[in-house]
């Protein structure tokens, strides 16, 4: 008999600030830059985890401002499937790195670093993208 598996529910979040959004550099693999994120609890809503997540990888506060989309491509995450529930969120302050992040920085759309983790180009390209309102 096949074991019944679920995707894993996760969160990122677009941290967006005076000087560009926020990315991390991942102290684990899948190495690079990415979005902060990560698991959600159970017992927790996504809203809650993306702040919680934002807070313990950037040492931010951040107010959600809007549902960028939810991402779910089985490929997604080489670890395992996972889901992911991407928002857009604002904070103040200068970040820094905690958590799962090695280093924290701000980039604009034009000097974004590389490689992304996850299928975070795709995430930010849709970010970026005219046809979305922001």
């Amino acid at each position: 008999m096949e074991k019944y598996r679920n995707p894993f529910l996760t969160v990122d979040i677009i941290i967006e600030t005076d000087g560009g959004i926020v990315l991390i550099k991942r102290k684990n693999p899948p190495y690079g830059w990415a979005l902060p994120g990560g698991f959600v609890d159970y017992g927790e809503s996504v809203e809650a985890a993306a702040v919680r997540e934002a807070k313990e990888e950037t040492s931010l506060c951040v107010q959600l401002t809007k549902l960028l989309g939810v991402y779910s491509d089985p490929g997604r995450d080489p670890r395992q499937h996972t889901v992911s529930t991407v928002f857009i969120a604002r904070a103040d302050g200068t970040p820094r790195a905690a958590d799962d992040a090695l280093e924290v920085a701000v980039f604009n759309q034009a000097a974004l670093p590389e490689p992304l983790a996850f299928d975070h180009h795709r995430i930010l390209k849709d970010y970026y993208s005219p046809c979305i309102k922001k």
